[in-house]
Parts: C-alpha cells; structure tokens; sequence
C-alpha cells in the first residue's frame, strides 16, 4: 500500500469479450477471466476500487465473475448489452438494451448499478434523450462522451469537465490533453499504449496540477498478449487502426505502476467520484 495524496484517478475496465462480436469468435481461447485478475491484483497492490463497465454477454460466459468483482469492493456499471452503437439505436431500442443489460448483471450478483457507459463513447449531441432513459433506469450518472474528433464518435464541444445532465444524469468525460494543435485522450486504451510514455506522463502531471481527476478505460484484450490476430469489429475497414489494437499491450502494467509510483494518485470508483460531485454541487446551490 503507498501513500496518496488529492490526485484522483478514475480507473475503470470495460469488461467485455471480444471474441463475442467476431465471426466464429468462440473458437478462439476465453481469457477474460485471467485478464481481469491481473486488472484485480493490480488494484489490491494499490489497496484500491474501481469500476467495471460490463457488457452483458460476460455474465452468461463467465458466471462467477461478476460476484468476484463486487467480493473485492469493486463497482459494477453497465456498458450495454450488446456492445452496439448508442447512435445506431432508437430510443426505444436503447432502453430495451440498458435493461437487458442491468438485470444480467443483477442476476449474477451486481449491487446497486449506477453507472453508464456508452460503447465506443458513442453519445454525441444526437443522443440527448439517451439521459432521460438513463434516469427513468435509476442510473445517475454516464461516462459517454469523448469531448473531441474521433475516428468513430465524438462530441467536440462537450467540454472537458463533468455535467450535469436533464437535471439528475452526470456526464463524466473522458480526460484530454489539449493544445492549440490537438485535443487527445491520453489515459486509456490505445492511446495510454501508443502514445510516448513522456507524453503520457506529462498529461498526468498537468492534469493533476490544476486539480482535476484523471478518467481512464481499460479493456481485458489492452493487456492479452496472447491474443489471436483478427479484425476488430469496430475498426474492421482500417488495417492500421487495427494494428494499433495489438500495439504495446506488455507495457500497460509498467506504464501504469510508473504513474502510481509517480503521481501517488487515488484510485476511485466512479460511482464515488459522483458523490462528491454531488456533495460540491449542492453546497454551491446552498451557498
């Protein structure tokens, strides 16, 4: 256990297969099992809680493993049911799969689901109402939005710090690193493997100084390094996007020791964080 200070760092997995949206997907070896371990042995090194995003599939292949999570005092949240595109569904359809969504992961053991988070960060201003539903679901608060250009989704006007959303929902942002030049996320898949460390790091070290928190996401596949070779659904037309998938997945962990052992941040679950939010937001109001 290390000591912390008021950095805070918002550390989330989005637990999902990917062999569940592949063709013939199941023929390759299941590892998410063993994948989030190293995510929880990570996180107990750290005497730490996070928040894991769960699609809906990972119940009915990996039944114990949701009551695992919540054993060690981990959050449970939703990220869909079948991993879709919030922009690629009705309002309707959306709710349906939320819901579908919250009850299997209930079933297996899930307490009290708050959280949301869109796959690929696909809410974008076309997709108001998806708060509206959240809130008739009993979530309060998302973590959907990629306030920048994207090669998928975005929203680039968002803004970089959380809001409030149809009165009840927070909409948590993912964190950027901005510049005159360029708006890019620095803390989370991909990105956190691809970009320079030195770049990473000082994205940290800025972001913590003016006292913000930092979000991340991580994927079970971000550190398998054993992983068969195949298109990833979401990026099956870019041959180079999909190169990137597989891109320095043995450096996560020292990456990531290096930012803790650095920064001494906090790691919180996002559920937490929202309740501060809270606490600040109606202080203000009183005040």
């Amino acid at each position: 256990m290390q000591e912390t200070n008021n950095h805070l760092f918002l550390f989330s997995v989005d637990l999902e297969d990917v062999r569940l949206r592949v063709e013939n997907g199941l023929s390759y070896k299941a590892r998410v099992e063993a994948l989030v371990d190293r995510y929880l042995e990570f996180l107990d090194s750290y005497d730490s809680t996070a928040t894991f995003f769960t699609v809906g599939g990972i119940p009915k292949y990996y039944p114990s493993l949701i009551e695992k999570i919540v054993s060690q005092g981990h959050e449970i949240a939703c990220h869909s049911s079948e991993h879709k595109a919030v922009v690629n569904q009705t309002k309707e359809e959306f709710k349906d799969d939320v819901s579908r969504n919250m009850e299997s992961l209930y079933n297996a053991g899930a307490k009290e689901i708050k959280g949301y988070r869109a796959p690929t960060f696909s809410v974008t201003p076309k997709t108001l109402w998806v708060y509206e539903v959240l809130s008739e679901l009993g979530i309060t608060y998302s973590s959907s939005v990629l306030p920048a250009k994207n090669p998928l989704y975005g929203w680039e006007s968002f803004g970089e710090h959380p809001k409030k959303m149809n009165s009840d929902i927070w909409e948590i942002p993912i964190t950027l690193r901005k510049s005159s030049l360029f708006k890019v996320p620095f803390s989370g898949g991909v990105y956190f493997r691809f970009l320079p460390f030195y770049f990473v790091k000082k994205s940290f070290a800025f972001r913590f100084s003016n006292g913000s928190a930092v979000t991340s996401y991580f994927h079970p596949y971000d550190i398998d390094l054993d992983q068969e070779r195949f298109m990833h659904p979401e990026i099956n037309d870019s041959p180079i996007y999909n190169y990137l998938m597989y891109y320095n997945r043995k450096k996560v962990f020292s990456r990531l020791h290096k930012i803790m052992t650095t920064f001494k941040p906090k790691i919180i679950t996002y559920k937490s964080y929202v309740s501060s939010l809270e606490l600040e937001n109606n202080s203000n109001i009183a005040s």
